[in-house]
């Protein structure tokens, strides 16, 4: 597992766990109080959709990672008075 595959997992599992404590929030339904006024529960709804639909997404995302897609970079040299770019293929 390369880096960035790891990465998109970490996020994925961390915006997953946030919407498992903002599905907690829905289903307990705790008095959430934020300078005297009674917070409502709709965005915690909102919330619950953004993140889940995030988490779901970076996970998927992951899968299709390439294994190889960090082994080679692409170094751009642009010389001064030069009009044209020079591509070289470095491996890593």
């Amino acid at each position: 597992m390369n880096s960035q595959m790891l990465g998109l997992r970490v996020a994925s599992v961390i915006f997953g766990l946030m919407s498992l404590a903002q599905l907690l929030r829905l289903v307990i339904q705790p008095e959430v109080l934020v300078a005297g006024h009674q917070m409502p529960l709709w965005p915690s709804v909102l919330a619950l959709v953004i993140l889940g639909g995030l988490s779901i997404w970076l996970w998927k995302l992951s899968r299709t990672v390439p294994s190889g897609s960090l082994l080679r970079q692409r170094v751009i040299f642009y010389p001064i008075g030069q009009k044209s770019f020079d591509f070289i293929e470095i491996e890593k």
